[in-house]
Protein backbone atom coordinates (compact mmCIF):
# COMPACT_ATOMS: atom_id res chain seq x y z
CA UNK A 1 0.00 0.00 0.00
CA UNK A 2 1.13 3.40 -1.15
CA UNK A 3 -0.35 6.70 -0.35
CA UNK A 4 -0.56 9.17 -3.48
CA UNK A 5 -1.06 12.94 -2.71
CA UNK A 6 -1.91 14.65 -5.96
CA UNK A 7 -0.44 18.15 -6.45
CA UNK A 8 -0.59 20.82 -9.13
CA UNK A 9 0.92 23.99 -11.01
CA UNK A 10 1.00 27.91 -10.02
CA UNK A 11 -2.51 28.97 -10.56
CA UNK A 12 -6.00 27.66 -11.04
CA UNK A 13 -8.34 27.55 -13.89
CA UNK A 14 -11.51 28.26 -11.70
CA UNK A 15 -10.78 31.09 -10.21
CA UNK A 16 -11.01 34.64 -12.18
CA UNK A 17 -8.45 36.95 -11.68
CA UNK A 18 -5.84 35.13 -9.85
CA UNK A 19 -2.75 34.99 -11.47
CA UNK A 20 0.25 34.83 -9.25
CA UNK A 21 2.71 35.66 -12.16
CA UNK A 22 1.62 39.60 -12.64
CA UNK A 23 5.13 41.33 -13.76
CA UNK A 24 6.21 44.12 -15.51
CA UNK A 25 9.21 44.60 -17.74
CA UNK A 26 12.28 46.91 -17.06
CA UNK A 27 11.38 48.81 -20.38
CA UNK A 28 8.07 49.66 -18.28
CA UNK A 29 9.54 50.34 -15.35
CA UNK A 30 12.55 53.02 -17.07
CA UNK A 31 9.11 54.56 -18.42
CA UNK A 32 8.08 55.72 -14.99
CA UNK A 33 10.42 58.44 -14.85
CA UNK A 34 10.00 58.73 -10.31
CA UNK A 35 12.02 55.79 -9.59
CA UNK A 36 10.44 55.88 -5.79
CA UNK A 37 6.68 55.56 -8.13
CA UNK A 38 7.98 52.99 -10.12
CA UNK A 39 9.43 50.50 -6.81
CA UNK A 40 6.22 51.05 -5.28
CA UNK A 41 4.30 49.44 -8.36
CA UNK A 42 6.63 46.86 -8.36
CA UNK A 43 6.03 46.17 -4.79
CA UNK A 44 2.08 46.36 -5.64
CA UNK A 45 2.11 43.83 -8.28
CA UNK A 46 4.60 41.44 -5.89
CA UNK A 47 1.71 42.18 -2.52
CA UNK A 48 -1.07 41.36 -5.34
CA UNK A 49 0.52 38.06 -6.45
CA UNK A 50 1.08 36.82 -3.58
CA UNK A 51 -2.54 37.49 -2.41
CA UNK A 52 -3.44 36.01 -5.15
CA UNK A 53 -1.49 32.56 -4.02
CA UNK A 54 -2.89 32.96 -0.38
CA UNK A 55 -6.77 32.77 -2.77
CA UNK A 56 -5.12 29.81 -4.52
CA UNK A 57 -4.27 27.87 -1.11
CA UNK A 58 -7.62 28.64 0.05
CA UNK A 59 -9.08 27.12 -3.03
CA UNK A 60 -6.65 24.03 -2.46
CA UNK A 61 -7.91 23.90 0.87
CA UNK A 62 -11.73 23.74 0.09
CA UNK A 63 -10.50 20.86 -2.00
CA UNK A 64 -7.92 19.24 -0.12
CA UNK A 65 -5.29 19.42 -2.16
CA UNK A 66 -2.09 19.18 -0.15
CA UNK A 67 0.49 20.06 -2.64
CA UNK A 68 1.30 22.75 -4.58
CA UNK A 69 4.26 24.33 -6.70
CA UNK A 70 4.54 28.25 -5.97
CA UNK A 71 5.18 31.07 -9.41
CA UNK A 72 9.10 31.52 -9.95
CA UNK A 73 7.54 35.09 -11.17
CA UNK A 74 5.91 36.22 -7.78
CA UNK A 75 8.04 38.90 -7.67
CA UNK A 76 9.15 41.00 -10.92
CA UNK A 77 12.35 42.18 -11.52
CA UNK A 78 13.67 40.37 -8.34
CA UNK A 79 16.71 39.87 -9.86
CA UNK A 80 17.27 42.67 -12.46
CA UNK A 81 20.70 44.20 -12.54
CA UNK A 82 19.35 47.52 -12.09
CA UNK A 83 17.55 46.97 -8.90
CA UNK A 84 20.32 45.64 -7.11
CA UNK A 85 19.01 48.44 -3.95
CA UNK A 86 15.51 47.28 -4.16
CA UNK A 87 14.77 45.29 -0.80
CA UNK A 88 11.96 43.89 -1.60
CA UNK A 89 11.75 41.59 1.18
CA UNK A 90 11.05 44.56 3.12
CA UNK A 91 7.79 45.81 1.66
CA UNK A 92 6.27 42.28 1.50
CA UNK A 93 7.26 41.18 4.67
CA UNK A 94 3.10 41.26 5.80
CA UNK A 95 1.92 39.61 2.75
CA UNK A 96 4.60 36.68 3.28
CA UNK A 97 3.82 36.15 6.84
CA UNK A 98 0.42 36.14 6.54
CA UNK A 99 0.98 33.44 3.14
CA UNK A 100 3.38 30.81 5.56
CA UNK A 101 0.69 31.15 7.91
CA UNK A 102 -1.60 29.55 6.24
CA UNK A 103 0.95 26.80 5.11
CA UNK A 104 1.86 26.32 8.74
CA UNK A 105 -1.50 26.08 9.72
CA UNK A 106 -2.83 23.84 7.15
CA UNK A 107 -1.51 20.62 5.96
CA UNK A 108 0.33 21.75 2.50
CA UNK A 109 3.85 20.99 1.27
CA UNK A 110 4.28 23.93 -1.15
CA UNK A 111 7.81 24.40 -3.69
CA UNK A 112 9.18 26.20 -6.40
CA UNK A 113 10.82 25.05 -10.00
CA UNK A 114 12.49 28.27 -11.20
CA UNK A 115 12.95 28.02 -15.12
CA UNK A 116 15.06 26.90 -17.49
CA UNK A 117 18.04 29.79 -16.86
CA UNK A 118 18.99 28.50 -13.83
CA UNK A 119 21.86 26.71 -14.82
CA UNK A 120 24.30 25.23 -12.40
CA UNK A 121 26.81 23.44 -14.81
CA UNK A 122 27.99 26.19 -16.76
CA UNK A 123 31.33 27.66 -17.46
CA UNK A 124 30.16 30.97 -17.63
CA UNK A 125 30.55 32.51 -14.05
CA UNK A 126 27.86 35.34 -15.37
CA UNK A 127 25.27 32.56 -15.70
CA UNK A 128 26.58 30.70 -12.34
CA UNK A 129 26.20 34.08 -10.65
CA UNK A 130 22.52 34.93 -11.95
CA UNK A 131 21.58 31.44 -11.53
CA UNK A 132 22.51 31.70 -7.57
CA UNK A 133 20.97 34.92 -7.19
CA UNK A 134 17.98 33.87 -8.34
CA UNK A 135 17.96 30.71 -6.00
CA UNK A 136 18.87 32.62 -3.70
CA UNK A 137 15.66 34.66 -4.05
CA UNK A 138 13.66 31.82 -3.34
CA UNK A 139 14.74 30.70 -0.82
CA UNK A 140 14.05 34.38 0.65
CA UNK A 141 10.63 33.57 -0.08
CA UNK A 142 10.60 30.51 1.67
CA UNK A 143 11.83 32.15 4.46
CA UNK A 144 10.18 34.49 4.70
CA UNK A 145 6.60 32.85 4.97
CA UNK A 146 8.39 30.42 7.51
CA UNK A 147 8.90 27.29 5.31
CA UNK A 148 12.11 25.39 6.00
CA UNK A 149 13.80 25.79 2.19
CA UNK A 150 15.10 21.98 2.63
CA UNK A 151 14.26 19.93 -0.75
CA UNK A 152 11.82 22.93 -2.05
CA UNK A 153 13.08 23.50 -5.05
CA UNK A 154 13.26 21.35 -8.24
CA UNK A 155 16.01 22.34 -10.97
CA UNK A 156 17.63 20.68 -14.12
CA UNK A 157 20.88 19.90 -14.43
CA UNK A 158 21.53 22.27 -17.03
CA UNK A 159 23.05 21.80 -20.57
CA UNK A 160 25.14 19.25 -22.26
CA UNK A 161 27.72 21.74 -23.83
CA UNK A 162 28.74 18.84 -26.32
CA UNK A 163 29.91 16.95 -23.67
CA UNK A 164 27.37 15.41 -21.32
CA UNK A 165 30.11 13.58 -19.46
CA UNK A 166 32.24 16.47 -19.25
CA UNK A 167 28.98 19.21 -18.08
CA UNK A 168 27.87 16.39 -15.32
CA UNK A 169 31.88 16.66 -13.72
CA UNK A 170 31.17 20.57 -14.46
CA UNK A 171 28.01 20.49 -12.00
CA UNK A 172 30.02 18.73 -9.33
CA UNK A 173 32.71 21.35 -9.52
CA UNK A 174 30.65 24.10 -9.36
CA UNK A 175 28.46 22.53 -6.96
CA UNK A 176 31.17 23.33 -4.24
CA UNK A 177 30.65 26.96 -5.07
CA UNK A 178 27.32 27.13 -4.33
CA UNK A 179 26.24 28.40 -0.16
CA UNK A 180 25.32 25.45 1.67
CA UNK A 181 21.90 26.71 2.39
CA UNK A 182 20.78 26.78 -1.14
CA UNK A 183 22.69 23.22 -1.63
CA UNK A 184 20.04 21.75 0.84
CA UNK A 185 17.08 23.51 -0.59
CA UNK A 186 17.67 21.99 -3.92
CA UNK A 187 16.14 18.94 -5.85
CA UNK A 188 17.31 17.52 -9.25
CA UNK A 189 14.76 16.06 -12.37
CA UNK A 190 15.74 14.04 -15.07
CA UNK A 191 14.95 15.61 -18.46
CA UNK A 192 14.03 14.40 -21.45
CA UNK A 193 16.45 15.52 -24.05
CA UNK A 194 19.83 15.02 -22.24
CA UNK A 195 20.32 14.30 -18.45
CA UNK A 196 18.53 10.86 -18.50
CA UNK A 197 17.37 9.64 -15.24
CA UNK A 198 20.86 7.57 -14.37
CA UNK A 199 22.78 10.80 -15.38
CA UNK A 200 20.51 12.64 -12.29
CA UNK A 201 21.18 9.33 -10.30
CA UNK A 202 24.91 9.66 -10.39
CA UNK A 203 24.62 13.49 -9.16
CA UNK A 204 22.01 12.87 -7.15
CA UNK A 205 23.71 10.23 -5.43
CA UNK A 206 27.10 11.67 -5.16
CA UNK A 207 26.10 15.27 -4.01
CA UNK A 208 23.04 13.74 -1.84
CA UNK A 209 20.56 15.56 -2.87
CA UNK A 210 16.93 13.87 -3.41
CA UNK A 211 15.89 12.65 -6.99
CA UNK A 212 12.75 13.83 -8.86
CA UNK A 213 11.62 11.24 -11.10
CA UNK A 214 9.82 12.58 -14.27
CA UNK A 215 7.74 9.60 -15.69
CA UNK A 216 6.72 11.39 -18.93
CA UNK A 217 10.86 12.49 -19.56
CA UNK A 218 11.93 9.18 -18.60
CA UNK A 219 9.22 7.54 -21.26
CA UNK A 220 10.50 10.69 -23.63
CA UNK A 221 13.84 9.58 -23.75
CA UNK A 222 14.03 6.66 -26.27
CA UNK A 223 17.84 5.52 -25.61
CA UNK A 224 16.76 4.38 -22.43
CA UNK A 225 13.21 3.21 -21.59
CA UNK A 226 13.56 1.33 -18.76
CA UNK A 227 13.21 2.47 -15.27
CA UNK A 228 11.97 0.19 -12.68
CA UNK A 229 15.53 -1.05 -12.01
CA UNK A 230 16.77 2.27 -10.83
CA UNK A 231 13.28 3.00 -8.65
CA UNK A 232 15.04 1.80 -5.43
CA UNK A 233 18.07 4.25 -6.08
CA UNK A 234 15.35 6.78 -6.90
CA UNK A 235 13.87 5.80 -3.19
CA UNK A 236 17.12 6.09 -1.53
CA UNK A 237 18.30 9.65 -2.77
CA UNK A 238 15.47 10.46 -0.26
CA UNK A 239 16.46 8.49 2.84
CA UNK A 240 17.85 11.70 4.31
CA UNK A 241 14.82 14.08 3.55
CA UNK A 242 12.16 14.81 5.94
CA UNK A 243 9.54 15.21 3.31
CA UNK A 244 8.06 12.07 0.92
CA UNK A 245 9.06 11.15 -2.10
CA UNK A 246 8.37 13.37 -5.06
CA UNK A 247 7.42 12.76 -8.83
CA UNK A 248 6.07 14.95 -11.88
CA UNK A 249 3.16 13.51 -14.01
CA UNK A 250 2.16 14.63 -17.64
CA UNK A 251 1.06 12.94 -20.74
CA UNK A 252 2.50 13.14 -24.31
CA UNK A 253 0.18 15.70 -26.15
CA UNK A 254 -0.26 13.79 -29.29
CA UNK A 255 2.66 11.06 -30.71
CA UNK A 256 3.85 13.88 -33.05
CA UNK A 257 4.74 16.14 -30.45
CA UNK A 258 5.09 13.62 -27.44
CA UNK A 259 7.47 15.56 -25.44
CA UNK A 260 4.95 18.38 -25.27
CA UNK A 261 2.55 18.47 -22.18
CA UNK A 262 -1.10 17.40 -22.39
CA UNK A 263 -4.11 19.31 -21.01
CA UNK A 264 -5.38 16.78 -18.50
CA UNK A 265 -3.12 13.39 -17.18
CA UNK A 266 -3.40 10.05 -19.02
CA UNK A 267 -5.19 7.68 -16.00
CA UNK A 268 -3.86 4.42 -17.80
CA UNK A 269 -0.46 6.12 -18.06
CA UNK A 270 -0.39 7.31 -14.63
CA UNK A 271 -1.88 3.70 -13.29
CA UNK A 272 0.82 1.84 -15.21
CA UNK A 273 3.56 4.06 -12.66
CA UNK A 274 1.61 3.42 -9.94
CA UNK A 275 0.76 -0.35 -9.92
CA UNK A 276 4.67 -0.99 -10.65
CA UNK A 277 5.93 1.41 -7.35
CA UNK A 278 2.67 0.20 -4.74
CA UNK A 279 4.21 -0.92 -1.90
CA UNK A 280 7.83 0.21 -2.10
CA UNK A 281 7.23 3.53 -0.27
CA UNK A 282 4.54 4.78 2.09
CA UNK A 283 4.31 7.72 0.44
CA UNK A 284 4.59 9.36 -3.22
CA UNK A 285 3.62 13.33 -3.84
CA UNK A 286 2.63 13.38 -7.51
CA UNK A 287 3.13 17.05 -9.18
CA UNK A 288 0.33 17.44 -12.08
CA UNK A 289 2.43 19.31 -15.21
CA UNK A 290 -0.52 19.46 -17.04
CA UNK A 291 -1.91 22.47 -19.08
CA UNK A 292 -5.12 22.53 -17.27
CA UNK A 293 -3.73 22.87 -13.93
CA UNK A 294 -6.15 22.01 -11.46
CA UNK A 295 -8.84 20.84 -13.36
CA UNK A 296 -6.21 18.23 -14.94
CA UNK A 297 -6.36 17.25 -10.90
CA UNK A 298 -10.14 17.07 -11.07
CA UNK A 299 -9.93 15.13 -14.16
CA UNK A 300 -7.94 12.47 -12.79
CA UNK A 301 -9.25 12.31 -9.87
CA UNK A 302 -12.93 11.61 -11.58
CA UNK A 303 -11.02 9.42 -13.90
CA UNK A 304 -9.38 7.21 -10.70
CA UNK A 305 -12.58 7.28 -8.83
CA UNK A 306 -13.87 3.70 -9.01
CA UNK A 307 -10.78 2.09 -9.94
CA UNK A 308 -10.32 -1.69 -8.50
CA UNK A 309 -7.15 -1.38 -5.46
CA UNK A 310 -7.77 2.36 -5.17
CA UNK A 311 -9.12 4.04 -1.44
CA UNK A 312 -9.47 7.67 -1.27
CA UNK A 313 -8.30 9.25 1.99
CA UNK A 314 -10.10 12.62 0.65
CA UNK A 315 -10.62 14.64 -2.38
CA UNK A 316 -7.08 14.63 -3.84
CA UNK A 317 -5.44 11.50 -1.60
CA UNK A 318 -6.23 8.32 -1.70
CA UNK A 319 -4.12 4.67 -1.12
CA UNK A 320 -3.21 2.11 -3.85
CA UNK A 321 -3.07 -1.45 -3.09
Amino acid sequence: MTIIQLGYVAMSMNLQNCSPSQTMTYAQFQKIKDREAAIAKLEKIARSNLANCLRLLKHNLAHDIHFFRFSSKLIPLANHEELRDWRFMQSLYGPLKELGEFINNHPIRVGFHPDHFVVLNSTQVDIMKMSVKTLHMHEMLLKGMGVNPEHRCVIHIGGAYEDKLKALEQFIQNWGLIPVSIQKMLLLENDDTTFHLNDALYLCEKLGVPQVFDYHHHIAYHDDPNWEQQWERVIGTWKGSPLPVKMHISSPKSEKEFRAHADYINPTMFLDFLHTIKGSINQIDCMIEAKQKDNALFQLVKDLQYEKGIEWIDQSSFKIH
